[in-house]
């Protein structure tokens, strides 16, 4: 991903205002799976005048343009991340809501054999696993 998130805004005709610019920075920083309300409030240390309805709107618009892919984990809050990252997987943490990203060449290969096993190539796939932490 060589490309920001503003950079593909512009690359797919959207405006690009001075708040969406700063949301789409907020976006683009961030290395975890922010919900509305984190990217508010990251985005208003930025810009103050930033109000929650820009920043829902900005996200569904982001969205639908295929800049940002929604993720729900089961715990009520919708999600987002770049759609345009590299290719991983989730481990989600049921006590905290902490969401870890991994790639395991093993289930990668061992995903493409079940596929190809059926009769099928695959094209993609999303993991996410659900756990609590082991006890020592």
């Amino acid at each position: 991903m060589t490309e920001t998130i503003v950079e593909r805004c512009e690359a797919k005709g959207l405006r690009m205002t001075g708040q969406r610019r700063v949301i789409a920075q907020v976006l683009n920083d961030s290395q975890d799976h922010p919900d509305v309300e984190e990217l508010f409030a990251r985005a208003t240390a930025i810009d103050d005048k930033i109000s929650i309805a820009t920043v829902y709107r900005t996200v569904k618009l982001f969205e639908e343009a295929g800049i940002l892919d929604k993720l729900e984990f089961g715990d009520g809050r919708a999600r987002y991340e770049d759609a345009e990252r590299e290719h991983h997987d989730h481990l989600i943490d049921m006590h905290s809501g902490e969401v870890i990203e991994f790639v395991d060449p093993e289930i990668e290969a061992l995903q493409e054999k079940i596929a190809e096993k059926l009769g099928y190539r695959l094209m993609g796939h999303k993991l996410e696993l659900y756990g609590v932490p082991q006890k020592d």
